[in-house]
């Protein structure tokens, strides 16, 4: 008997490819943003559907599960609602805040025998997310969710995300860290051996391997920051206005370098541009590549966001690898699974 996924909300496939690498057959992936076909179908092999999760019915999942095997269905809703970089903005005011809604019908219409969910960790405190368990719970499932710090599994980046897992049959818990403190994945072991690049360039070998070009003002201060340092760091004359402003003087991480010997900051829709984060590369003069980035969320290195005869967009790839579920949280939640 096997276990069959489909992955609401699946995106570029980060959480799709992590559970297939678990021993997982994922059926299909569902995601209302059509520039994400190609990088899921060609690495997860698996049928893309271009449809809101509003408009899915169990019926459909039903379908695509077919008969006679174990049923996992796992997604991470939008999670720009419940992001700490709306600065206290209600989470109701956004479009997609109440997307974990119609994840928890879909379990009420379907009953599957594993659920997972991954989102950013200001959720947990949310109501949306209390209901949401409260819907498992009253359907017959046993749940469990944490706060993981990505690091201590295996990813070389800090991000912290919320995982629930939830089961029909048995007991089952979100796995403990599997990555001692201070053994971390570093951005320097990650990235061995890609080729250097300057600001502009793009790779022979790999097009998603390319810099955006710096103006001459942020290239002097991309040459005036240190590893792991901040905007401090620069002469008076290099300081943009907003750095001069008390409300501007607690953003330290904005125009900095990252540290080569730690694991990276969170890896964002806009890693490429170098004020929106500490995003400059530890030891070349540029901000990371799309290629750096997909690497430091965990994806293998021959992972392909866009087709061969398309142009590759800094944009359009960057909401694709900075909004992707990392392949390692698949993976890590599928063996548990597999296991029960």
């Amino acid at each position: 008997m096997k276990l069959k996924a489909i992955d609401l909300f699946c995106g570029a496939g980060g959480l799709s490819y992590g559970l297939k690498q678990a021993g997982i057959e994922v059926v299909a992936g569902i995601d209302v943003d059509e520039s994400c076909r190609y990088a899921y179908e060609h690495n997860v092999k698996a049928e893309f559907i271009n449809i809101s999760v509003r408009d899915v019915t169990g019926k459909q999942l039903n379908k695509l599960w077919g008969k006679h095997d174990k049923r996992l269905l796992a997604g991470c809703a939008p999670c720009q609602p419940f992001s700490s970089q709306r600065k206290g903005a209600a989470a109701s005011s956004h479009e997609a805040w109440n997307l974990l809604d119609e994840f928890g019908r879909l379990v009420q219409e379907t009953t599957p025998d594993y659920v997972t969910m991954e989102n950013v960790a200001p959720l947990k405190s949310q109501e949306i997310f209390a209901r949401f368990v409260r819907t498992l719970e009253e359907v017959g499932y046993s749940v469990d969710y944490k706060v993981m710090r990505t690091e201590q599994y295996g990813l070389p980046q800090r991000r912290r995300r919320l995982v629930l897992v939830a089961s029909k049959s048995e007991a089952i818990f979100v796995p403990d860290p599997t990555v001692q403190e201070g053994k971390e994945i570093t951005v320097k072991a990650a990235l061995k051996g890609l080729p250097r690049l300057g600001q502009g360039e793009v790779c022979s070998c790999d097009r998603l391997h390319r810099s955006r070009a710096l103006s001459p003002l942020n290239q002097k201060r991309m040459r005036a920051s240190k590893p792991g340092g901040t905007w401090r760091d620069w002469p008076e004359e290099l300081l943009a206005p907003c750095h001069k402003r008390a409300s501007g003087k607690t953003f330290q991480s904005f125009y900095g370098r990252m540290d080569p010997d730690q694991p990276s900051p969170t890896i964002t829709t806009e890693f490429y541009n170098y004020g929106s984060g500490r995003f400059g590369h530890p030891s070349q003069d540029r901000t990371i590549t799309p290629r750096e980035a997909a690497i430091l969320q965990g994806f293998p290195r021959d992972y392909d966001f866009v087709p061969p005869d398309q142009p590759v967009y800094l944009a359009r790839v960057g909401k694709m690898i900075g909004n992707a579920v990392p392949p390692v949280i698949g993976e890590i939640v599928g063996a548990a699974m597999i296991t029960a």
